[in-house]
């Protein structure tokens, strides 16, 4: 079997993506990460589908100057609107967080009514949807947008009465539509998900498409012969496009472990200057 040690690159929007570099580094601890979390225009839920896709094609262009052997999408909103063009202009192998996150879905479900939380842009896009009927077109699907979830948890609030009144709001239709399972699909909402499972109840199953994504990633890398040589440890860089110190002190808690150095990239030096 071949190897390659080169590294993974991740990109998000801001500092969500580290819930996929935690899920990745638990499940492929010899694979180096490359991180890049575009702090400086997040969030990208709010922007338009022509927007999201000019600055995912602009991380992409950065990561690729550290030569990483497969493109993770670890952003929602971005998978939903930029990863089908991406996948057409770039030869590297690329994998987003919704495929994942549907298949899982469709295995937790029993009666086959699902649920979908995101962004007001993932919602909109109806990407969740589409791949879930793709796969199960007598699936019923229904879906929220969580706007308030994203600040509550870089702010640290994921627990207590406040998030949880707020979480009713927001999950009361969900409820209504009867829905046996429900995707956290956005990467900040792990953060939340013990009072997103107090709200919903036990017998919902809350899915988290990180999981999935991890475990799409390593058989990738295995099915391309691509994975990193057995029994090194992995390194991780963080590149952020602003503020690296508060973008370390919230990212402890995504990454559930203290970050290692988070480096600010010089938006002189980044590659939407080179246009």
């Amino acid at each position: 079997m071949s190897v390659d040690p080169r590294p993974i690159g991740v990109f998000d929007s801001g500092i969500g993506g580290l819930t996929v570099v935690r899920r990745l580094r638990a499940m492929l601890p010899d694979e180096s990460i490359v991180y890049f979390g575009d702090s400086a225009r997040v969030p990208y839920g709010t922007k338009s589908p022509e927007t999201v896709l000019r600055f995912t094609r602009e991380a992409t262009r950065f990561l690729g100057r550290f030569d990483v052997k497969l493109m993770v999408v670890a952003c929602n909103t971005a998978s939903a609107l930029a990863l089908p063009s991406l996948r057409d202009e770039t030869p590297l192998p690329m994998v987003g967080v919704i495929q994942p996150g549907v298949r899982a879905a469709l295995r937790a479900t029993r009666t086959k009514r699902i649920g979908v939380i995101g962004t007001s842009a993932t919602i909109r896009s109806k990407a969740y949807e589409e791949a879930i009927h793709a796969l199960e077109p007598k699936a019923v699907v229904a879906t929220g947008a969580c706007p308030l979830f994203v600040p509550l948890a870089e702010e640290g609030w994921t627990e207590g009465p406040v998030v949880e009144d707020i979480a009713r709001v927001y999950l009361d239709p969900l409820q209504q539509a009867e829905i046996d399972t429900l995707v956290l699909g956005c990467t900040h909402y792990p953060l939340l998900e013990a009072a997103i499972a107090k709200v919903m109840g036990e017998e919902i199953t809350l899915v988290e498409p990180a999981v999935e994504t991890s475990t799409e990633v390593a058989t990738v890398l295995a099915g391309l012969g691509l994975t990193a040589p057995a029994g090194r440890a992995g390194t991780a860089r963080y590149f952020v496009s602003d503020i690296p110190a508060q973008f370390r002190e919230v990212g402890n808690r995504f990454l559930g472990s203290p970050m290692d150095q988070v480096e600010w990239v010089d938006q002189n030096d980044l590659p939407w200057y080179e246009r």
